[in-house]
């Protein structure tokens, strides 16, 4: 997933709006309008970096001039003390964009890191580790982006690229006639999209088996009825992704990646990922 800046531009001007305003009243008030400034961006913890392509337009939104030298790449580890860039341009604009930058930059890296550990913590299964929607509101391309930099894989990005039938779809529709219902949408949709069906028990696994989805999801079962899905799925026709879900933690990622799931989503990679501490050390050029 290649980063690009200009699908979240509106995004980071309105974050520099919300915190600048009317303009910044204590360094206009205390800087030189000319002033030039080098800053120096330095990991405070062990982690995985994050959100560097995005430092150098986002400060060019303040000062054109604006230049910054990473001395990392994104998914590069940091270790206390190390020097992840540096920034050179006007002081006021540094100043000005320094909260902001490191927001986007904590955030992300934070986000990257977790998604590294879940990532090594099954990387002797075949089991892949993938985000899902709960985001937050208008980050999703950047919170789907640090997952994959950690290693993860991104689920759908929206309702609109994916079918995934969930209970209260089946609570409205009833699961009378979900052959059908799988038919229509292969016959609306065209064969390229995937549909995937939430289920809660064996008996909606072997229904959905039956109906030819392309991916079952295990809602919240436990590890023995995860074992007991994949040897169902397994004893199919064709070929059906299975995917884990639900109270995935660090501790017992490996154990559910034993059961022979192919797919296991995590909701902590973006809505529960502590912030990396990184900080931004300002000095005058003379």
């Amino acid at each position: 997933m290649e980063f690009d800046f200009r699908k979240i531009e509106a995004l980071v001007r309105k974050a520099l709006e919300e915190d600048l305003g009317a303009g910044d009243i204590t360094t206009d008030s205390l800087i030189q309008e000319n002033a030039l400034a080098r800053g120096e961006f330095i990991g405070r913890e062990e982690g995985i970096i994050c959100g560097l392509p995005l430092i150098e337009p986002l400060f060019r939104l303040l000062d054109k001039d604006m230049q910054f030298k990473a001395a990392l790449s994104d998914g590069d580890e940091v270790s206390p003390g190390e020097t992840i860039g540096e920034i050179f341009g006007k002081a006021r604009a540094m100043l000005c964009g320094e909260r902001v930058a490191l927001n986007f930059l904590q955030r992300l890296s934070g986000i990257t890191t977790l998604a590294r550990k879940f990532v090594r913590a099954v990387e002797e299964y075949p089991a892949k580790i993938y985000d899902t929607r709960k985001t937050t509101p208008l980050w999703r391309y950047l919170e789907k982006y640090a997952v994959k930099v950690g290693g993860g894989e991104n689920h759908r990005f929206g309702l609109y690229d994916m079918v995934l039938i969930k209970d209260n779809h089946l609570r409205l529709l009833g699961r009378r006639g979900l052959k059908e219902h799988i038919r229509d949408l292969r016959k609306n949709l065209g064969a390229e999209v995937k549909i995937e069906i939430e289920a809660e028990n064996l008996s909606d696994v072997t229904e959905a088996v039956s109906a030819g989805v392309d991916i079952i999801m295990l809602d919240n079962m436990s590890l023995d009825e995860m074992r007991q899905a994949v040897e169902l799925v397994g004893k199919g026709v064709r070929k059906i992704a299975i995917e884990a879900s639900g109270g995935v933690t660090l501790e017992n990622v490996k154990r559910i990646a034993q059961t022979g799931v192919d797919r296991i989503s995590v909701g902590a990679l973006t809505h529960s990922a502590p912030a990396l501490d990184i900080s931004l050390e300002v000095e005058p050029i003379e």
